[in-house]
Protein backbone atom coordinates (compact mmCIF):
# COMPACT_ATOMS: atom_id res chain seq x y z
CA UNK A 1 0.00 0.00 0.00
CA UNK A 2 1.22 3.47 -0.83
CA UNK A 3 1.20 6.17 1.82
CA UNK A 4 -1.22 8.99 1.20
CA UNK A 5 0.27 12.50 1.02
CA UNK A 6 -1.18 14.67 3.80
CA UNK A 7 -3.19 17.60 2.49
CA UNK A 8 -1.40 20.94 2.24
CA UNK A 9 -3.14 23.80 4.00
CA UNK A 10 -3.15 26.98 1.97
CA UNK A 11 -2.94 30.30 3.80
CA UNK A 12 -5.83 32.67 3.13
CA UNK A 13 -4.87 36.14 2.01
CA UNK A 14 -8.09 37.50 3.50
CA UNK A 15 -8.34 35.45 6.68
CA UNK A 16 -4.72 34.93 7.64
CA UNK A 17 -3.70 33.65 11.06
CA UNK A 18 -3.40 37.10 12.60
CA UNK A 19 -6.87 38.08 11.39
CA UNK A 20 -8.42 34.90 12.77
CA UNK A 21 -6.63 35.41 16.08
CA UNK A 22 -7.91 39.00 16.31
CA UNK A 23 -11.51 37.85 15.57
CA UNK A 24 -11.26 35.27 18.33
CA UNK A 25 -9.77 37.79 20.77
CA UNK A 26 -12.50 40.35 20.06
CA UNK A 27 -15.20 37.69 20.49
CA UNK A 28 -13.72 36.59 23.81
CA UNK A 29 -13.08 40.02 25.35
CA UNK A 30 -15.69 42.20 23.62
CA UNK A 31 -13.29 45.17 23.29
CA UNK A 32 -11.15 46.58 20.51
CA UNK A 33 -7.38 46.29 20.66
CA UNK A 34 -5.32 49.24 21.86
CA UNK A 35 -1.59 49.46 21.28
CA UNK A 36 1.24 51.88 20.73
CA UNK A 37 3.74 52.33 17.93
CA UNK A 38 2.93 52.78 14.25
CA UNK A 39 1.44 50.71 11.48
CA UNK A 40 2.88 47.24 10.94
CA UNK A 41 1.50 46.62 7.47
CA UNK A 42 3.66 46.87 4.37
CA UNK A 43 3.41 50.35 2.85
CA UNK A 44 5.29 52.31 0.20
CA UNK A 45 8.31 53.77 1.95
CA UNK A 46 11.73 55.30 1.33
CA UNK A 47 13.21 51.87 0.66
CA UNK A 48 11.28 51.95 -2.63
CA UNK A 49 13.38 54.92 -3.78
CA UNK A 50 17.02 54.98 -4.84
CA UNK A 51 19.45 57.90 -4.90
CA UNK A 52 21.32 58.73 -8.12
CA UNK A 53 25.01 59.20 -7.49
CA UNK A 54 27.19 61.84 -9.11
CA UNK A 55 28.93 61.15 -12.41
CA UNK A 56 29.63 63.25 -15.51
CA UNK A 57 26.31 65.07 -15.73
CA UNK A 58 26.29 65.79 -11.98
CA UNK A 59 29.77 66.64 -10.79
CA UNK A 60 30.54 65.42 -7.23
CA UNK A 61 31.64 67.74 -4.46
CA UNK A 62 35.09 67.25 -2.97
CA UNK A 63 34.92 67.15 0.80
CA UNK A 64 38.12 69.11 1.45
CA UNK A 65 37.46 71.71 -1.27
CA UNK A 66 33.76 72.50 -1.19
CA UNK A 67 31.72 73.04 1.94
CA UNK A 68 28.43 71.20 2.33
CA UNK A 69 26.41 72.78 5.11
CA UNK A 70 23.76 70.84 7.01
CA UNK A 71 22.32 73.71 9.04
CA UNK A 72 18.74 74.88 8.61
CA UNK A 73 16.76 77.91 9.79
CA UNK A 74 13.17 77.28 10.84
CA UNK A 75 10.49 79.93 11.32
CA UNK A 76 11.92 83.00 9.61
CA UNK A 77 8.65 83.94 7.91
CA UNK A 78 7.20 86.06 10.74
CA UNK A 79 9.05 85.18 13.97
CA UNK A 80 11.58 87.60 15.41
CA UNK A 81 13.73 84.74 16.73
CA UNK A 82 13.77 81.84 14.26
CA UNK A 83 15.52 78.61 15.25
CA UNK A 84 18.92 77.90 13.71
CA UNK A 85 19.77 74.19 13.84
CA UNK A 86 23.09 72.57 12.95
CA UNK A 87 21.44 69.50 11.43
CA UNK A 88 18.06 69.01 9.71
CA UNK A 89 17.04 66.15 12.02
CA UNK A 90 14.79 67.15 14.94
CA UNK A 91 13.20 65.19 17.80
CA UNK A 92 9.44 64.82 17.38
CA UNK A 93 6.92 65.42 20.15
CA UNK A 94 6.55 62.58 22.65
CA UNK A 95 4.59 63.24 25.79
CA UNK A 96 5.77 63.11 29.38
CA UNK A 97 3.89 60.05 30.51
CA UNK A 98 4.49 58.08 27.37
CA UNK A 99 8.15 58.85 28.12
CA UNK A 100 9.63 59.16 31.59
CA UNK A 101 11.41 62.24 32.93
CA UNK A 102 14.74 60.40 32.47
CA UNK A 103 13.98 59.72 28.81
CA UNK A 104 12.88 63.32 28.20
CA UNK A 105 16.06 64.61 29.81
CA UNK A 106 18.20 62.20 27.77
CA UNK A 107 16.58 63.32 24.52
CA UNK A 108 17.13 66.95 25.48
CA UNK A 109 20.79 66.34 26.17
CA UNK A 110 21.27 64.40 22.96
CA UNK A 111 19.53 67.05 20.87
CA UNK A 112 21.67 69.79 22.42
CA UNK A 113 24.87 67.89 21.71
CA UNK A 114 23.79 67.32 18.10
CA UNK A 115 22.73 70.96 17.68
CA UNK A 116 19.05 70.31 17.02
CA UNK A 117 15.69 70.72 18.75
CA UNK A 118 13.38 68.49 20.75
CA UNK A 119 9.63 68.76 21.31
CA UNK A 120 7.55 68.47 24.47
CA UNK A 121 4.56 66.39 23.36
CA UNK A 122 1.27 66.16 25.28
CA UNK A 123 1.21 66.79 29.02
CA UNK A 124 3.24 69.97 29.31
CA UNK A 125 6.86 70.99 29.76
CA UNK A 126 9.10 69.30 32.35
CA UNK A 127 12.00 71.11 34.05
CA UNK A 128 14.28 68.22 33.08
CA UNK A 129 13.59 68.67 29.38
CA UNK A 130 13.72 72.47 29.41
CA UNK A 131 16.92 72.48 31.45
CA UNK A 132 18.76 70.17 29.03
CA UNK A 133 17.37 71.37 25.67
CA UNK A 134 19.03 74.23 23.88
CA UNK A 135 16.10 74.41 21.44
CA UNK A 136 12.73 73.24 22.76
CA UNK A 137 9.46 73.28 20.78
CA UNK A 138 6.30 73.44 22.89
CA UNK A 139 3.36 71.45 21.57
CA UNK A 140 -0.07 73.10 21.82
CA UNK A 141 -2.56 70.23 21.68
CA UNK A 142 -6.35 69.83 21.73
CA UNK A 143 -6.25 68.35 25.25
CA UNK A 144 -4.53 71.42 26.75
CA UNK A 145 -3.04 69.06 29.35
CA UNK A 146 -0.27 70.88 31.21
CA UNK A 147 -0.71 74.00 29.10
CA UNK A 148 0.86 77.02 30.76
CA UNK A 149 1.27 80.49 29.16
CA UNK A 150 4.56 80.92 31.05
CA UNK A 151 5.86 77.73 29.44
CA UNK A 152 4.86 79.09 26.05
CA UNK A 153 7.20 82.01 26.65
CA UNK A 154 9.99 79.72 27.89
CA UNK A 155 9.90 77.64 24.71
CA UNK A 156 11.86 78.44 21.56
CA UNK A 157 8.94 77.64 19.22
CA UNK A 158 5.28 76.59 19.46
CA UNK A 159 3.78 73.69 17.53
CA UNK A 160 0.00 73.66 17.12
CA UNK A 161 -1.01 70.02 16.74
CA UNK A 162 -4.01 69.42 14.48
CA UNK A 163 -3.37 65.75 13.88
CA UNK A 164 -0.94 62.89 14.18
CA UNK A 165 0.13 60.55 11.40
CA UNK A 166 -0.71 57.37 13.30
CA UNK A 167 -4.24 58.63 14.03
CA UNK A 168 -5.24 61.69 11.96
CA UNK A 169 -8.59 62.91 13.21
CA UNK A 170 -8.32 60.92 16.43
CA UNK A 171 -7.48 61.97 19.98
CA UNK A 172 -4.62 60.78 22.14
CA UNK A 173 -4.64 58.11 24.80
CA UNK A 174 -2.47 57.43 27.83
CA UNK A 175 -3.00 54.13 29.61
CA UNK A 176 -3.63 54.23 33.33
CA UNK A 177 -0.48 52.27 34.13
CA UNK A 178 1.52 55.32 32.98
CA UNK A 179 -0.56 57.94 34.84
CA UNK A 180 1.73 58.28 37.84
CA UNK A 181 1.29 60.82 40.62
CA UNK A 182 3.44 63.37 38.82
CA UNK A 183 1.79 62.83 35.42
CA UNK A 184 -1.65 63.06 37.02
CA UNK A 185 -0.68 66.28 38.78
CA UNK A 186 0.52 67.93 35.58
CA UNK A 187 -2.62 66.89 33.69
CA UNK A 188 -5.12 67.34 36.57
CA UNK A 189 -6.24 63.73 36.33
CA UNK A 190 -6.82 60.90 38.81
CA UNK A 191 -3.88 58.56 39.31
CA UNK A 192 -3.94 55.24 37.46
CA UNK A 193 -6.95 56.01 35.23
CA UNK A 194 -6.83 55.83 31.42
CA UNK A 195 -6.63 59.30 29.91
CA UNK A 196 -8.15 60.24 26.57
CA UNK A 197 -7.38 63.46 24.76
CA UNK A 198 -9.78 65.43 22.60
CA UNK A 199 -9.68 64.89 18.85
CA UNK A 200 -9.98 68.62 18.05
CA UNK A 201 -9.23 71.92 19.69
CA UNK A 202 -12.10 73.14 21.86
CA UNK A 203 -12.01 76.76 20.70
CA UNK A 204 -12.08 76.42 16.93
CA UNK A 205 -13.84 74.46 14.23
CA UNK A 206 -12.06 75.50 11.03
CA UNK A 207 -9.13 77.29 9.38
CA UNK A 208 -10.45 80.76 10.20
CA UNK A 209 -10.27 79.92 13.89
CA UNK A 210 -6.75 78.56 13.35
CA UNK A 211 -5.67 81.96 12.01
CA UNK A 212 -7.12 83.63 15.11
CA UNK A 213 -5.29 81.15 17.40
CA UNK A 214 -1.96 81.72 15.64
CA UNK A 215 -2.36 85.48 16.06
CA UNK A 216 -3.23 84.97 19.72
CA UNK A 217 -0.09 82.89 20.34
CA UNK A 218 2.06 85.46 18.57
CA UNK A 219 0.74 88.19 20.86
CA UNK A 220 1.39 86.04 23.97
CA UNK A 221 5.02 85.51 22.89
CA UNK A 222 5.58 89.03 21.52
CA UNK A 223 5.99 87.65 17.96
CA UNK A 224 9.30 86.08 18.95
CA UNK A 225 8.54 82.36 18.66
CA UNK A 226 8.08 80.52 15.35
CA UNK A 227 4.65 78.92 15.02
CA UNK A 228 4.56 75.37 13.67
CA UNK A 229 1.38 73.63 12.52
CA UNK A 230 1.43 69.83 12.66
CA UNK A 231 -0.98 67.85 10.49
CA UNK A 232 -1.53 64.15 10.10
CA UNK A 233 -1.10 63.02 6.51
CA UNK A 234 -4.60 62.63 5.15
CA UNK A 235 -5.30 65.49 2.72
CA UNK A 236 -1.91 67.22 2.75
CA UNK A 237 -2.43 69.32 -0.39
CA UNK A 238 -5.42 71.20 1.06
CA UNK A 239 -4.27 71.11 4.68
CA UNK A 240 -0.90 72.66 3.88
CA UNK A 241 -2.48 75.47 1.86
CA UNK A 242 -4.91 76.31 4.67
CA UNK A 243 -2.17 76.23 7.33
CA UNK A 244 0.07 78.55 5.30
CA UNK A 245 -2.82 80.94 4.68
CA UNK A 246 -3.56 80.95 8.43
CA UNK A 247 -0.04 82.27 9.09
CA UNK A 248 2.11 79.24 9.95
CA UNK A 249 5.89 79.65 9.87
CA UNK A 250 6.60 75.92 9.63
CA UNK A 251 4.51 72.92 8.50
CA UNK A 252 5.07 69.55 10.20
CA UNK A 253 3.70 66.70 8.10
CA UNK A 254 3.37 63.33 9.87
CA UNK A 255 2.81 60.13 7.88
CA UNK A 256 0.98 57.02 9.05
CA UNK A 257 4.21 55.13 9.79
CA UNK A 258 4.71 57.49 12.71
CA UNK A 259 4.33 56.16 16.24
CA UNK A 260 1.89 56.94 19.01
CA UNK A 261 1.65 56.19 22.72
CA UNK A 262 -1.62 54.29 22.37
CA UNK A 263 -4.73 54.20 20.22
CA UNK A 264 -7.02 51.71 18.52
CA UNK A 265 -5.23 49.24 16.28
CA UNK A 266 -7.86 49.67 13.56
CA UNK A 267 -7.04 53.39 13.51
CA UNK A 268 -3.29 52.82 13.26
CA UNK A 269 -3.57 50.34 10.42
CA UNK A 270 -6.35 51.85 8.29
CA UNK A 271 -6.38 55.66 8.63
CA UNK A 272 -4.02 58.09 6.92
CA UNK A 273 -1.53 57.85 4.07
CA UNK A 274 2.20 57.02 4.00
CA UNK A 275 4.66 59.87 4.27
CA UNK A 276 6.08 58.93 0.86
CA UNK A 277 2.73 59.78 -0.72
CA UNK A 278 2.19 62.92 1.37
CA UNK A 279 5.44 64.77 0.68
CA UNK A 280 4.83 65.47 -3.05
CA UNK A 281 1.36 66.84 -2.34
CA UNK A 282 2.66 69.15 0.39
CA UNK A 283 5.55 70.39 -1.76
CA UNK A 284 3.18 71.03 -4.67
CA UNK A 285 0.89 73.08 -2.43
CA UNK A 286 3.82 75.21 -1.21
CA UNK A 287 5.15 75.72 -4.73
CA UNK A 288 1.77 76.83 -6.07
CA UNK A 289 1.55 79.42 -3.29
CA UNK A 290 5.12 80.60 -3.91
CA UNK A 291 6.03 79.62 -0.32
CA UNK A 292 8.33 76.63 -0.85
CA UNK A 293 11.47 77.16 1.28
CA UNK A 294 9.87 80.31 2.72
CA UNK A 295 7.56 78.23 4.89
CA UNK A 296 9.70 75.30 6.00
CA UNK A 297 8.41 71.73 5.67
CA UNK A 298 9.33 69.16 8.33
CA UNK A 299 8.31 65.59 7.58
CA UNK A 300 8.05 62.68 10.01
CA UNK A 301 6.64 59.20 10.23
CA UNK A 302 9.00 56.27 9.72
CA UNK A 303 12.31 58.16 9.42
CA UNK A 304 14.90 55.56 10.41
CA UNK A 305 18.34 56.48 9.08
CA UNK A 306 20.39 58.91 7.03
CA UNK A 307 19.17 57.50 3.73
CA UNK A 308 15.57 58.29 4.68
CA UNK A 309 16.62 61.82 5.63
CA UNK A 310 18.40 62.38 2.32
CA UNK A 311 15.47 61.05 0.29
CA UNK A 312 12.93 63.16 2.17
CA UNK A 313 14.96 66.31 1.62
CA UNK A 314 15.53 65.44 -2.03
CA UNK A 315 11.74 65.30 -2.40
CA UNK A 316 11.42 68.86 -1.08
CA UNK A 317 11.45 68.73 2.72
CA UNK A 318 13.57 71.19 4.71
CA UNK A 319 14.05 68.92 7.74
CA UNK A 320 12.76 65.71 9.28
CA UNK A 321 11.59 64.72 12.75
CA UNK A 322 12.25 61.37 14.40
CA UNK A 323 10.23 59.94 17.28
CA UNK A 324 10.41 56.16 17.56
CA UNK A 325 13.92 56.20 16.09
CA UNK A 326 15.15 58.58 18.80
CA UNK A 327 13.32 56.89 21.66
CA UNK A 328 14.70 53.48 20.61
CA UNK A 329 18.29 54.61 21.13
CA UNK A 330 18.45 53.53 24.81
CA UNK A 331 16.54 50.32 24.01
CA UNK A 332 12.85 49.64 23.56
CA UNK A 333 10.76 48.74 26.59
CA UNK A 334 8.18 45.94 26.48
CA UNK A 335 5.00 47.05 24.64
CA UNK A 336 2.91 46.85 27.81
CA UNK A 337 5.30 49.08 29.70
CA UNK A 338 5.98 51.76 27.12
CA UNK A 339 8.90 54.06 27.73
CA UNK A 340 7.56 55.66 30.87
CA UNK A 341 8.77 52.94 33.23
CA UNK A 342 12.53 53.47 33.40
CA UNK A 343 13.64 52.48 36.88
CA UNK A 344 16.23 54.00 39.15
CA UNK A 345 18.16 50.75 38.90
CA UNK A 346 19.05 51.70 35.31
CA UNK A 347 20.60 54.91 36.61
CA UNK A 348 22.57 52.97 39.20
CA UNK A 349 23.75 50.60 36.50
CA UNK A 350 24.91 53.58 34.41
CA UNK A 351 26.89 54.97 37.33
CA UNK A 352 28.60 51.64 37.89
CA UNK A 353 29.51 51.38 34.21
CA UNK A 354 30.84 54.92 34.15
CA UNK A 355 33.02 54.13 37.15
CA UNK A 356 34.39 50.98 35.50
CA UNK A 357 34.78 52.31 31.96
CA UNK A 358 38.03 54.05 30.95
CA UNK A 359 37.45 57.21 28.93
CA UNK A 360 40.28 57.74 26.39
CA UNK A 361 40.96 61.39 25.73
CA UNK A 362 39.08 62.54 28.85
CA UNK A 363 41.65 61.70 31.53
CA UNK A 364 41.90 64.48 34.06
CA UNK A 365 45.32 66.07 34.41
CA UNK A 366 45.89 67.06 38.04
CA UNK A 367 46.80 70.66 38.69
CA UNK A 368 49.76 71.86 40.72
CA UNK A 369 49.72 70.67 44.29
CA UNK A 370 47.64 67.61 43.58
CA UNK A 371 48.41 64.57 45.66
CA UNK A 372 49.02 61.30 43.82
CA UNK A 373 48.67 57.97 45.56
CA UNK A 374 49.69 54.62 44.08
CA UNK A 375 46.91 52.16 43.37
CA UNK A 376 47.45 48.40 43.60
CA UNK A 377 49.00 47.16 40.37
CA UNK A 378 51.11 50.25 39.72
CA UNK A 379 48.29 52.59 38.57
CA UNK A 380 47.90 56.01 40.11
CA UNK A 381 44.77 57.99 40.88
CA UNK A 382 44.19 61.48 42.22
CA UNK A 383 43.23 61.38 45.88
CA UNK A 384 41.34 64.06 47.76
CA UNK A 385 40.60 66.27 44.74
CA UNK A 386 37.45 67.98 43.58
CA UNK A 387 36.95 70.48 40.73
CA UNK A 388 36.72 74.10 41.77
CA UNK A 389 36.47 77.41 39.96
CA UNK A 390 39.44 78.92 41.85
CA UNK A 391 41.90 76.05 41.32
CA UNK A 392 45.13 75.93 39.40
CA UNK A 393 43.56 76.40 36.01
CA UNK A 394 41.62 79.59 36.81
CA UNK A 395 37.90 80.29 36.80
CA UNK A 396 37.33 79.92 33.08
CA UNK A 397 39.87 77.36 31.94
CA UNK A 398 38.04 74.07 32.38
CA UNK A 399 37.72 71.86 35.43
CA UNK A 400 40.47 72.60 37.93
CA UNK A 401 41.44 70.82 41.12
CA UNK A 402 42.32 71.79 44.62
CA UNK A 403 43.52 69.60 47.39
CA UNK A 404 40.92 68.71 50.00
CA UNK A 405 42.33 67.84 53.37
CA UNK A 406 40.80 64.63 54.68
CA UNK A 407 38.49 65.09 57.62
CA UNK A 408 39.94 64.26 61.02
CA UNK A 409 38.18 61.39 62.78
CA UNK A 410 36.09 62.33 65.80
CA UNK A 411 35.79 60.24 68.91
CA UNK A 412 33.84 57.05 68.43
CA UNK A 413 30.12 57.61 68.77
CA UNK A 414 27.48 55.25 70.00
CA UNK A 415 26.74 53.92 66.52
CA UNK A 416 30.05 53.54 64.69
CA UNK A 417 33.70 54.35 64.17
CA UNK A 418 33.73 58.15 64.19
CA UNK A 419 30.36 59.37 65.37
CA UNK A 420 29.33 60.68 61.95
CA UNK A 421 25.99 60.29 60.25
CA UNK A 422 26.19 57.31 57.94
CA UNK A 423 23.99 54.70 56.39
CA UNK A 424 23.06 53.09 59.68
CA UNK A 425 22.38 56.27 61.59
CA UNK A 426 24.69 58.31 63.87
CA UNK A 427 28.15 56.90 64.17
CA UNK A 428 28.54 55.06 60.86
CA UNK A 429 31.99 55.12 59.28
CA UNK A 430 32.88 58.00 56.99
CA UNK A 431 30.18 60.41 58.18
CA UNK A 432 32.50 63.40 58.68
CA UNK A 433 34.10 63.06 55.29
CA UNK A 434 30.76 62.50 53.62
CA UNK A 435 29.17 65.55 55.23
CA UNK A 436 32.13 67.82 54.47
CA UNK A 437 32.22 66.84 50.84
CA UNK A 438 28.45 67.19 50.52
CA UNK A 439 28.67 70.78 51.74
CA UNK A 440 31.51 71.47 49.34
CA UNK A 441 29.56 69.96 46.44
CA UNK A 442 26.53 72.06 47.23
CA UNK A 443 28.69 75.17 47.13
CA UNK A 444 30.31 74.18 43.85
CA UNK A 445 26.95 73.55 42.23
CA UNK A 446 25.64 76.94 43.25
CA UNK A 447 28.83 78.68 42.05
CA UNK A 448 29.75 77.28 38.66
CA UNK A 449 29.36 73.55 38.19
CA UNK A 450 25.80 73.44 36.87
CA UNK A 451 25.21 76.05 34.15
CA UNK A 452 22.09 75.83 32.01
CA UNK A 453 22.23 76.42 28.24
CA UNK A 454 21.38 80.07 28.93
CA UNK A 455 24.14 80.41 31.53
CA UNK A 456 22.07 80.18 34.71
CA UNK A 457 22.45 77.62 37.45
CA UNK A 458 19.46 75.30 37.63
CA UNK A 459 18.25 73.34 40.67
CA UNK A 460 17.67 70.28 38.45
CA UNK A 461 21.30 70.13 37.38
CA UNK A 462 22.57 70.90 40.85
CA UNK A 463 20.45 68.12 42.33
CA UNK A 464 21.56 65.67 39.66
CA UNK A 465 25.20 66.62 40.18
CA UNK A 466 24.99 66.17 43.93
CA UNK A 467 23.13 62.88 43.57
CA UNK A 468 25.76 61.44 41.23
CA UNK A 469 28.65 62.48 43.44
CA UNK A 470 26.92 61.40 46.63
CA UNK A 471 26.33 57.95 45.16
CA UNK A 472 30.03 57.75 44.39
CA UNK A 473 30.98 58.79 47.90
CA UNK A 474 28.56 56.35 49.50
CA UNK A 475 29.81 53.46 47.37
CA UNK A 476 33.38 54.40 48.21
CA UNK A 477 32.55 54.50 51.92
CA UNK A 478 30.99 51.05 51.78
CA UNK A 479 34.04 49.69 49.96
CA UNK A 480 36.27 51.22 52.60
CA UNK A 481 34.25 49.52 55.34
CA UNK A 482 34.88 46.18 53.65
CA UNK A 483 38.63 46.69 53.56
CA UNK A 484 38.96 47.88 49.97
CA UNK A 485 41.04 50.79 48.69
CA UNK A 486 40.41 54.25 50.21
CA UNK A 487 37.98 56.73 48.69
CA UNK A 488 39.39 58.17 45.49
CA UNK A 489 38.26 60.61 42.86
CA UNK A 490 37.70 58.60 39.65
CA UNK A 491 38.98 59.83 36.33
CA UNK A 492 35.50 60.26 34.88
CA UNK A 493 34.61 62.97 37.41
CA UNK A 494 35.59 65.94 35.17
CA UNK A 495 33.46 64.40 32.41
CA UNK A 496 30.45 64.24 34.73
CA UNK A 497 31.08 67.81 35.81
CA UNK A 498 31.17 68.99 32.22
CA UNK A 499 28.03 67.12 31.22
CA UNK A 500 25.99 68.08 34.29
Amino acid sequence: MTEQTPPVLRESATFDRLTIQEIQRAAETGIYDIRGGGTKRKLPHFDDLLLLGASVSRYPLEGYREKCGTDVILGNRFAKKPIHLKIPVTIAGMSFGALSANAKEALGRGATIAGTSTTTGDGGMTPEERGQSQHLVYQYLPSRYGMNPDDLRKADAIEIVLGQGAKPGGGGMLLGMKVTERVAGMRTLPIGVDQRSACRHPDWTGPDDLAIKIAELREITDWEKPIYVKIGASRPYYDVKLAVKAGADVIVLDGMQGGTAATQEVFIEHVGIPILSAIPQAVQALQEMGMHRKVQLIVSGGIRNGADVAKAMAMGADAVAIGDGGADCPGRQPPTAGRGTEKNRLGRRLLRRLAERPRPGRHHHPGPGAVQAPRPGGRRAAVGQLPAGDGAGGADHGPCVRQIAPAQPRPRGPGGADGGIGRHGPGAAGGDQLGARFRLLAGLCSERACPAPGGEATPTKAAAFIEVEMRRLVYGRLRAQRGASPLTTPRYFPFLLQEL
